[in-house]
């Protein structure tokens, strides 16, 4: 009994050390980039958090501390100084949350709009059950330059939770075998070689539609497709046969005139055809005049 009052009295006199009583602050969420400008909410719990902001560019692979952006308490950062650091102008960015030496996961920003740094993407869902087809572009500074050394990563994953899985593409991909009837994100980023480059664009979500809700619907579509395709390609072509070409159309519909060998034959009656039989004999008259003929 003793000894357990003497615990309590020394454990009340020892002084209480910084970090082995707190937790680190949250990290920040949705940071994002729109005209070099770095912003994210303000942190939801009360104390004396701040943020520092660092870089990487395109071949360093090294994060560096934005002098202006270092331990600050606000929730934004100018960030076009960091443009000037790479060559290439393609920089990552990251913020940190700090709280009494205690700092956060640090999270990567993004980027809303495309840029020679940052790819375009969009999402089509149900392609397939349970798929994602994540649309690329070929056509971008990076691929020109380097060709298919230049790749996108994309992650992906369901809507509020960590995006870890990802997937390496030149263009376009389809990635199968999700859940369906759950919303998916995915986030896009340039590849040089293995090493991610520029600022990722931010993430977009579609719901992955369930089999028997989407198979009338893909029914529909399928029927009247190809009869819309049809009229559009037949239409055109009849309008310019009736407008340009009646007089060919006539003559290819009018049917192929010969008159038959015996056609004069059954048309007179035989009392009036001469008759060409060699017993009967036959005055050749040479020539008359009118007077004689009056006569």
């Amino acid at each position: 009994m003793l000894f357990n009052v003497l615990c309590v009295l020394i454990a009340a006199q020892v002084p209480s050390v910084p970090g082995l009583s707190e937790v680190p602050p949250a990290p920040p969420l949705d940071v994002h980039v729109e005209d070099w400008l770095l912003t994210w909410p303000p942190a939801p719990e009360k104390g004396n958090v701040t943020y520092t902001v660092q870089y990487s560019s395109f071949d360093s692979h090294v994060w560096t501390d934005v002098p202006a952006c270092v331990h600050i308490s606000s929730n934004s950062c100018p960030v076009i100084s960091t443009k000037e650091k790479d060559e290439h102008g393609c920089v990552m960015l990251r913020v940190q949350a700090e709280r009494r030496g205690l700092t956060s996961t640090p999270v990567k920003a993004c980027s809303k709009h495309g840029d020679s740094c940052t790819p375009d993407f969009s999402l089509t869902a149900g392609a397939r059950p349970g798929s994602l087809t994540v649309l690329l572009s070929r056509n971008h500074n990076l691929a020109q330059e380097y060709g298919d050394n230049a790749r996108h990563r994309v992650y992906y994953g369901k809507e509020g939770e960590p995006r870890q899985e990802y997937v390496d593409a030149v263009s376009s991909v389809t990635i199968a075998e999700l859940q369906q009837g759950q919303r998916y994100c995915a986030e896009v980023q340039y590849l040089y070689f293995s090493h991610p480059v520029g600022l990722g664009a931010c993430a977009q979500c579609e719901l992955i539609p369930e089999a028997g809700k989407d198979s009338k619907q893909s029914e529909v579509v399928a029927a009247v497709v190809p009869v819309v395709v049809v009229l559009v390609l037949l239409i055109p072509v009849v309008a310019y046969l009736l407008i340009f070409e009646r007089e060919t159309i006539k003559r290819c519909l009018r049917p192929p005139c010969q008159i038959p060998d015996d056609f004069f034959l059954g048309a007179f009656p035989e009392t009036l055809l001469v008759s060409s039989s060699p017993t009967e004999d036959h005055s050749v008259i040479s020539s008359f005049s009118p007077v004689e003929l009056s006569e």
